[in-house]
Order: C-alpha cells, then structure tokens, then sequence
C-alpha cells in the first residue's frame, strides 16, 4: 500500500516535465514493491541497495526506496516479540495459555501480529490488548464496574459535573485549571556524532482557542528559539543544539498556561441549515486523504447508523453511542506504518483516541456535517498523556467538542452521562487543529508522527531522529 502511494506520487511529479519513460530501474521498484507488501523487509533492503548502485541518477526513486525502508524499522520495532516471547507476558497478565487460545485469539484479531521476513512477529502491546479487548467482549459488566469505582473516573464525574452545573445558556469557558508546564525532549548519547546540530520541535499551547489562555513563556535551555505563529496546525517551539560526545543532548521548556472546560446542552443546540457555499462547510466536509477518508467501508457504516436521520445533533450522538458499544480503546500501532486508519479501525473493531476520532471525523464529514481535529495532552493530576479529540460544526451554534475515545460516565443524569458528545473538561493541551501541517522552520526528513504532534520532533542533517532515539517527558504543576 504505502509504495503505491508512494509510486503515484512519482507519477504526479513526473507529469510536471514529461512522461516517464519505462527503465531498467521498474524491476527494482516492482521488487521493493512486493517485498515491502509481503513483509521481506530483508529482500527490500538488498534491492534498494541494488537500486542505488543501478539507478544512481533516479534520485526519486532512491528516496522513495529509503523512506520505505525507515517505515520497515519502524514495523520492526512495533512487532519484536516472537511467539514465546508474547505468551510468556500474557501468561503474566492471565496465567496458563494453550495453543488452542493462541489460534482463537488470533482468529478474532485479539492478538495482532504480523509476518516479517517468514516469521510471526507480535506487536508489543499485544498482551495488554489482548486483556483490553477480552474485558471488552467477554467480561463487560465486570470491566464497566470496575472503570465506575476508579478514583480517576470518579474524579472526572465531579469534575464534569461542576463544568455541567457552571455552564450557562451561551456555553462559555468555565471552571479555569492554571497550570506550570516543564517539556523535556532527550536525546540519547550518540545517536548523533558530535559536533552535529540536533534540531527539536516541543508542542507549543494554541494561543487563540477559547478554552486555553495565551500560553506565558518562563524559560528554556536554548537563548535561542522559535515559536510558531498560532496559525500553525502543529503549534511548536523550536530549538537548536550541538551534540557532545557520550552526552546527551538536553531541549526543555517551561512556561504557564490556563485551560477551561466547556459544555454545550445537546438538547438546546441550535441548529440552522448548514450554509454549504461557506469556507468552513467545504474545508471540514471534505476528505484529508489518507486518514479522513470516505471509503466504500466508512460509507456503509456511516449510513448503516445514521439511517435516514438528517438532523445533525442526532447523527453525532447515534456515531457516539455506536463506537461506546462497538469500538473498545486499546493500545495503537505508530501512525507511521498504518496506511489508512479509519479502515484499521473498522477491520479490527479497536483503536486508541486518535483511530477513534478519525474514523469518526471521516464518518461525520462524509455525512455532510463539519469537524476538525484537535490534540495535545490530556492533563488531569495523575493521568497526564497524549490525547486527540475533535470540534463539530453546527449552523448557528458553532464549534462544539466532543471526545469520543472517552467512557460514558457512570450517572442517571443523561446530559452527565453523555457529556463528551457535546462537552470538554478543563484538562487539556491544545496543540494541534489539524493533522498533517507544516513545521514552522520546516522539517528536511520523514516525520516520526506524519499526522500529529504531541511527543515532538527530532532530526539533523543525517535524517529524522525516531522514538527509540530520544524520550520526553511533561512535568505539571498545578496552581491554586
């Protein structure tokens, strides 16, 4: 799939100076083509070779052929456990396992793996999906008690509860949470040689975003640095620095931001005809290939839910409920080495919080009804992560959120219940609104995320920097 794309694109470049002329070169990307399909990522990396040596003048090609093979490590990495390996930790979360489970297991896509070079490889957080996704279906009431008694959903009831009462008829900003911020980006020790600049982009807040105040900037390791406009769809601020031998190399920021809760009454929304001639109509109705698309699969589904409902607010609670009762949260492949999401999610009937938005933005657009992306962090004390969620359009009322990765909340009052179809805490980082964007300076290399930013970004002049090469890490300190 990815070399398709990846061909199409030579295609298109090529029509700009004239038609490509059939080559020598065609056997080596046919072959790297269905090697990279097949998962002989060891027979792609010998005919790259080949490619280079062969085709030194089609430097399209070549760079093509290498960014296949930087998303072939990146497989590798995802799926590193073999067969003893997986069940030895299984048998730590759920004691003895036969073969027999193995093959059930697999059979209904619990266990996910893959085959690379003849060899079946288990993705990392196979086991814990596995247990997931086995109290997802087997164990229902069992796990939904159990996510009901979590001091951490508890919190998050009381704390939406307060959001819910505060709001008033306009749907305003409430219940402000101030927070200090320190980001750290480290680099290993020689990953890069000495000597070398290291280039770093950290998630910046979004300065104009109605529920998040100005972000204050306190300090950061480098004098030197550059915070994108707050147009950007990746908001960063980007640093440089000189790598030291056998030391690693240190980015950190600090600064303090405010963020609020917002809560819109489903039942009171208003809802004008949608004005389809308008900027917003058009950019938020429409594909963002290849991650909000209307596949034939997302197509069916979409209608299969909607039914013959034209009225947006109850197209957007049906989608909701559906993907509560179908659609449990587990643990995601990196972005990088999934060609299309929404179809992952639908095939494999799971996703974390960006699969789920995804799937449900191409869902939402393909009916007709707008939305956009937004991430960054979840940050309630204790539980600080990444975390994507989205923004619905409706004439007359405007930008709603909604979360659709989050549980419904253990209440008999409805609108508490169901507050993240309509409804935000006040525990957020927005970062992003949008996927795909530009760096502000730009980025020479493949993205370790293509879609989102959230962990940061990290290269120099040898290539992108992936996250087995660094780590980062969100300190929050939370004012009174």
């Amino acid at each position: 799939m990815y070399f398709r794309i990846l061909i199409l694109l030579m295609a298109i470049s090529a029509a700009t100076s004239g038609c490509r002329r059939e080559n020598s070169c065609d056997r080596f990307i046919k072959g790297i083509d269905t090697s990279f399909e097949k998962g002989n990522f060891t027979e792609m990396v010998m005919l790259s070779d080949s490619l280079k040596i062969t085709c030194e003048e089609e430097s399209s090609a070549i760079l093509l052929a290498d960014s296949l093979i930087n998303i072939s490590a990146r497989i590798r990495l995802d799926f590193s456990y073999d067969r003893g390996q997986i069940i030895e930790r299984i048998e730590r979360l759920a004691g003895e396992v036969t073969d027999e489970d193995i093959k059930y297991w697999e059979s209904k896509r619990w266990l996910e793996f893959r085959i690379i070079d003849g060899e079946k490889r288990y993705f990392n957080r196979a086991a814990s999906n596995l247990m997931l996704l086995r109290g997802f279906y087997e164990n229902r009431e069992e796990r939904l008690m159990a996510v009901n008694r979590d001091p951490r959903m508890i919190s998050r009831l009381k704390h939406t509860e307060s959001i819910l009462n505060a709001s008033g008829t306009d749907a305003e900003p409430v219940i402000p949470v101030d927070m200090i911020v320190t980001f750290t980006v480290t680099v290993y020790p020689d990953e890069v040689p000495p000597g070398e600049i290291v280039r770093c982009w950290i998630p910046w807040p979004k300065g104009s975003h109605p529920r998040q105040k100005p972000p204050e900037f306190i300090s950061s390791s480098e004098q030197d640095y550059m915070i994108s406009p707050d147009t950007s769809i990746h908001r960063s601020i980007y640093m440089e620095k000189k790598a030291e031998e056998s030391m690693p190399v240190v980015f950190r920021v600090k600064y303090r931001y405010q963020s609020a809760g917002q809560y819109f009454n489903m039942n009171k929304i208003k809802v004008l005809p949608y004005n389809e001639a308008s900027d917003i109509y058009r950019k938020y109705t429409s594909e963002q290939l290849p991650q909000i698309c209307f596949t034939e699969n997302v197509r069916r589904l979409a209608d299969s839910i909607a039914g013959t409902d034209d009225d947006p607010v109850m197209t957007v609670r049906k989608f909701y409920l559906w993907f509560k009762e179908d659609i449990p949260w587990t643990g995601a492949l990196e972005y990088s080495i999934m060609p299309n999401i929404p179809e992952y999610v639908i095939t494999n009937r799971r996703g974390d919080c960006g699969m789920q938005t995804l799937l449900f933005m191409s869902m939402l657009r393909y009916k007709g009804i707008p939305v956009r992306w937004q991430s960054g962090w979840m940050v309630p004390p204790g539980s600080e992560n990444l975390h994507d969620w989205c923004e619905i359009y409706f004439e007359g009322t405007g930008w709603v959120p909604a979360d659709i990765s989050y549980y419904l909340q253990n209440s008999f009052n409805r609108e508490l219940k169901e507050f993240y179809i309509s409804g935000i805490d006040s525990y957020r980082l927005i970062a992003n609104d949008g996927i795909a964007g530009s760096f502000i300076p730009d980025k020479r290399f493949l993205r370790s995320d293509p879609y989102d930013f959230q962990r940061g970004e990290v290269e120099w002049k040898g290539g992108n920097l992936y996250y087995d090469q660094w780590d980062y890490e969100m300190e929050i300190e939370y004012l009174k």
